[in-house]
């Protein structure tokens, strides 16, 4: 089950469809997952709080214990923040959406990009699921 959660009044978030259907390319059946859209004040509150970083990030991911072969926790993405790197990277901003999408779901599915060798299996993974989405290669 995927619950959408929309704190900002951004009118680029995509619909509840749109978020649905990227989030069933990645979480398997039985994942409890709520995705929740923030505005920057909120988004670099979490941040400060959560990573001791001050500033409004993208994507925050919070897992939760799920039993095995389930992704349970929550995001938070900041749709500000979103629409900004959109337009510094010369994105499409629904690709960017999508993207940052997958990438934290896959966090709370246990990936990581920590080391070297693990990000280059999530950024694969990435692009995979992106390109069956008809998304363009987001590196």
């Amino acid at each position: 089950m995927l619950t959408i959660q929309r704190a900002s009044r951004a009118s680029h978030i995509p619909s509840d469809r749109r978020l649905r259907a990227w989030a069933s390319a990645v979480l398997p059946k039985g994942s409890e997952v709520t995705v929740r859209y923030v505005a920057e004040a909120e988004g670099r509150r979490l941040n400060r709080e959560y990573r001791h970083k001050d500033y409004a990030t993208n994507v925050l991911s919070f897992p939760y214990e799920a039993p095995r072969g389930r992704v349970k926790g929550d995001l938070v993405i900041c749709a500000p923040v979103v629409a900004r790197e959109a337009r510094e990277q010369g994105k499409a901003i629904e690709a960017h959406h999508a993207h940052l999408l997958l990438h934290g779901l896959l966090h709370l599915a246990g990936y990581d990009h920590e080391r070297e060798a693990d990000a280059r299996r999530m950024e694969r993974r990435e692009r995979a699921i992106l390109a069956k989405l008809g998304f363009p290669d987001p590196y």
